[in-house]
């Protein structure tokens, strides 16, 4: 069957279809990217595979759609009724593979590879029935602009309002329900053409993407429960991360994209190795600088010491410094230190707020994540470590958190020689967090460092004197090795860090 031509009304009708198609193909890519980066890390190994894969496979499906001769009006119908089904399960499908199945990586080139060619053949087809409404020029130039603002608008929708209002299944459902809509749409214009038996397809795809929508948030919790030890009791997908915060029996875990921050059995282990030693070391406590640690455990330690006059915490995440300060049983864990008027909290990205920052600090405290992406190990390269270090005070010192020198060595002696980069005196230490493992830290000051303790505050849990002596030893096994430090221009750390995780674990 012969199509026909459009008139004007159909043309603007399936421009407009065009461009809500564009944005849900583009959308249905950064799910999946983002879906994969916040399950297995390595944002840009996975968003440069989702990418690459998408696009081929759209090569294919433009190549493909050659083969489709007459009753273009009715391809064109089912491929959105196909894609919304899809598309719309998409973020489901892949959160139940990688929770039940176990199979993650096989769900997730299915699904690019269907997706990216069905997308591919969209635009072929749009052109081919168009193409008695316009020259070959015009309807080309309006299809592909179209297109291109459809992608423009997504890329800014998806990251600014989906994923902080929907969270990622909620948004896949969402956009499963576009692409019916211009299936729905298609078929009114093309109805003469179609038979009646479409209007219950499209209502039965519709019933199952309302439901999925409805249930998301029940879908999510289902499978995050079965992904996390504990039961959940707050999660949060922010526009920079996801949070996730379990509980049992009075044990509270902190999680960031699925990597566990912090556990309430033995954080003290953690925060007391990270903030004492630098506190001790520098020459006095008046102004003292925090980045990253937006659970407000490091704030915690650094209070303890009746010196200190202001404290400054940058963290990127507003989510989490109100969360931490607002909710009843987690500000508890750090007493409540956000209630200090000594404390002022700076919502802001790291590199950013040290560039414009015009004082000297006594004491910089870094506590960021691992660096598993580009976004973070830029906070560990030797150009971010020379701002801090001009940043310090004449009697100043900094430390900063470095992964594990057992399970990543090469990543923390990396961090170790990064430091170094800056012309401080540097001292690496390390110690047992049982919810971590070995756990290594990177001292640095302007001076000499003495690593003794004196002047330790009173009712610590875990640091005294002996217990700080032992960090600084390093057994045969995790003793400093020839590593190159990290550079903007390299980023070698990330490559020590996912190859120490994988060696342990793949």
């Amino acid at each position: 069957m012969s199509h026909h031509p459009a008139p004007p009304t159909k043309e603007i009708a399936l421009l407009f279809g065009t461009f809500l198609i564009a944005i849900s193909g583009l959308v249905y890519e950064l799910l999946s990217g983002t879906l994969s980066s916040y399950l297995l890390g390595d944002s840009v190994y996975h968003f440069s595979l989702v990418i690459g894969l998408f696009m081929s496979s759209m090569g294919i499906g433009a190549w493909l759609s050659r083969f489709i001769e007459g009753a273009l009006e009715r391809a064109f119908v089912r491929l959105q009724l196909t894609i919304a089904l899809v598309g719309g399960f998409s973020a489901f499908i892949l959160f139940y593979a990688f929770a039940y199945v176990h199979n993650y990586d096989a769900f997730l080139y299915l699904i690019t590879i269907l997706l990216g060619a069905m997308l591919g053949i969209e635009i072929p087809l749009i052109i081919r029935i168009l193409k008695e409404s316009f020259s070959l020029k015009t309807n080309i130039s309006n299809v592909f602009t179209v297109d291109y603002i459809g992608a423009l608008f997504a890329s800014l929708l998806f990251p600014l309002v989906l994923v902080p209002q929907l969270g990622l299944m909620q948004t896949s459902f969402l956009f499963g329900m576009i692409n019916l809509l211009v299936g729905a749409m298609a078929w009114v214009l093309f109805r003469d053409l179609l038979s009646r038996r479409y209007l219950l397809y499209i209502l039965g795809i519709l019933i199952l993407l309302v439901m999925g929508f409805w249930n998301a948030n029940t879908l999510t919790s289902m499978i995050e429960n079965r992904l996390y030890l504990n039961n959940i009791i707050y999660t949060q997908q922010t526009p920079y991360q996801k949070i996730v915060v379990t509980a049992r029996h009075g044990r509270i875990q902190f999680y960031i994209n699925g990597a566990i921050q912090f556990d309430s059995m033995d954080e003290y282990r953690y925060h007391e190795s990270l903030v004492h030693p630098v506190m001790m070391e520098a020459k006095a406590h008046h102004s003292v600088l925090i980045i990253g640690g937006g659970d407000g455990m490091a704030l915690r330690e650094v209070l303890k010491y009746p010196t200190v006059e202001q404290v400054t915490l940058v963290d990127l995440d507003p989510a989490i410094t109100h969360l931490f300060t607002d909710h009843p049983t987690l500000s508890t864990l750090n007493d409540h230190a956000y209630l200090s008027p000594k404390v002022t909290v700076i919502n802001q990205d790291a590199w950013k707020f040290i560039e414009q920052s015009q004082t000297l600090y006594d004491v910089i405290i870094v506590d960021l994540p691992d660096p598993n992406n580009i976004s973070l190990s830029r906070l560990y390269s030797e150009s971010f470590y020379q701002l801090l270090a001009q940043q310090l005070s004449r009697g100043g010192a900094m430390v900063t958190q470095a992964s594990s020198p057992l399970y990543t060595r090469k990543a923390f002696w990396s961090i170790a020689k990064t430091v170094a980069s800056t012309g401080l005196a540097t001292q690496p230490y390390h110690t047992y967090v049982p919810s971590f493992g070995e756990w290594g830290f990177v001292l640095a000051s302007k001076f000499p460092i003495q690593f003794k303790a004196h002047k330790l505050p009173p009712k610590l849990r875990y640091l005294n004197g002996e217990v700080l002596q032992k960090m600084s030893i390093f057994a045969p096994d995790i003793a400093k090795i020839d590593v190159e430090s990290n550079r903007l221009s390299t980023h070698k750390l990330i490559e020590y860090y996912n190859r120490g995780w994988e060696q342990w674990y793949e």
